[in-house]
């Protein structure tokens, strides 16, 4: 599975022969690649290229006198094999910003409906426009709501929106957006996990705590999120119980229970204590969330927050033990703690 698209450096000098002879020519033959003319300036002293395949694949090459960059979510040309790669804020602001606006334009014009929401297609562009994930990422806002039962991509998507437009996550882009995941096919259960932790953010940021992903503990693992504000410095895991595919086998708060222990048995069992579970059932569709909230299940590691959040951005729950956090109007609780 490829990765998140990333930036090839080569520090050597590219002529117009060489780009034409090194890269072109040999992705022509394999791949039916075509110079197209870019679609906007890059500024500065670089030079550009826009290889487009018959396939679908892209390629962009930018170059000065002394070096070059290539980003593509295609076969990488063997003169470019051996080259480092670099993340988008590791190469010149021109070079990240042209290639933004290159990938950006391309992705509007194959999935239109994405261009109604700028601050998301900015944020999982790695992922909308890498080598193996392009089509299952979008497919998973476009036709499984982002992961929200009985939700439209539209509102699903805006609620997305709304969160990252905030900037709270800009500095973790590549590490949150690569959470995503670049598989070729739809996995709805891995990719509405993924979005867990994105709520989970949303709902630590909507309680006035400042947010910091992948926090590494000394047990070798890492938390999801560290929560601050002047007075709390709490640690968070975030798991996200699927609601079983036959009700009366198991039951959603069995559902709820076993997810919980699996990550109590793991994570939480060898960090010692002391982080908050956040189990969030935002895969749950109404009749299934009731019977959870009726009956309230108990969990293996305490403190915990069982909740469910809906695209119009209400969020209910309840508590188990002692949570050092204060949640305001970001969870309407309705346990009695």
């Amino acid at each position: 599975m490829a990765r998140p698209l990333r930036f090839r450096y080569s520090p050597a000098r590219w002529s117009e022969q060489r780009v034409r002879q090194e890269i072109l020519g040999p992705l022509r033959s394999n791949i039916g690649a075509r110079a197209a003319a870019p679609r906007f300036d890059i500024g500065a002293d670089w030079e550009t290229h826009r290889f487009e395949m018959q396939n679908g694949d892209l390629a962009l090459f930018a170059r000065n006198g002394e070096e070059a960059y290539w980003m593509g979510n295609t076969e990488t040309p063997s003169s470019l094999w051996k080259t480092d790669k670099f993340g988008w804020n590791d190469v010149p602001y021109h070079v990240a910003r042209w290639n933004q606006r290159e990938l950006l334009a391309t992705l509007h014009e194959t999935d239109p409906w994405l261009a109604d929401y700028p601050y998301l297609s900015w944020f999982f562009l790695p992922v909308f426009m890498s080598k193996d994930g392009r089509d299952s990422t979008r497919a998973f806002f476009r036709e499984h709501a982002a992961g929200f039962p009985d939700a439209g991509r539209r509102e699903a998507t805006r609620y997305f929106e709304n969160f990252l437009e905030s900037g709270v996550l800009d500095d973790y882009r590549p590490t949150m957006a690569g959470k995503l995941g670049t598989s070729n096919h739809v996995d709805r259960v891995r990719m509405s996990a993924a979005m867990g932790e994105f709520i989970a953010a949303k709902i630590l940021t909507d309680a006035g705590y400042e947010v910091t992903p992948e926090i590494e503990v000394t047990t070798g693992h890492s938390l999801d999120y560290r929560a601050e504000d002047e007075e709390t410095n709490r640690l968070v895991e975030v798991t996200r119980p699927q609601p079983p595919a036959n009700r009366a086998a198991a039951g959603p708060a069995a559902a709820v229970r076993d997810t919980a222990e699996t990550k109590t048995n793991g994570q939480l069992a060898e960090h010692g204590g002391g982080a908050v579970l956040f189990v969030d059932c935002s895969s749950f569709r109404d009749d299934t969330w009731a019977a959870v909230r009726g009956e309230q299940p108990d969990l293996r590691h305490r403190p915990a927050v069982v909740y469910r959040a809906r695209p119009d951005g209400h969020v209910e729950g309840y508590r188990k033990g002692s949570v050092p956090l204060e949640f305001g109007d970001a969870i309407e609780f309705f346990d009695p703690s």
